[in-house]
């Protein structure tokens, strides 16, 4: 009887794993708007700098991404933006380029 409580008792758990993997791979990446929220500490409300930051508003999609991949791999001198570029996926970097073009005019 102990045998049969221990493997009901492994198969549950093995299934609530699993169920508990599957809901975590449906979770959706948060979206342009959510990451580009991140950029507005630095480079100020939708992207106009009133300080020395560069403002980003205006910029070109290919641009904005060009920049942010040579921050995340280092091929762009940078202080702060190499550190924040390198925390982001290039589809993450994408999607930032994507919202901050197309919103922040």
């Amino acid at each position: 009887m102990t045998r049969f409580r221990s493997a009901a008792a492994s198969a549950a758990f093995a299934t609530a794993a699993m169920a508990f993997v599957a809901s975590a791979q449906t979770i959706a990446p948060p979206s342009g708007a959510t990451l580009a929220a991140t950029c507005t500490g630095c480079h100020g409300p939708a992207g106009h700098s009133a300080g020395a930051i560069p403002s980003i508003h205006g910029r070109a999609e290919a641009d904005l991404l060009q920049a942010m991949l040579d921050f995340k791999n280092d091929r762009r001198p940078a202080t702060m933006m190499n550190r924040h570029a390198k925390g982001f996926s290039d589809e993450e970097l994408a999607a930032l380029a994507r919202e901050i073009a197309a919103n922040w005019r």
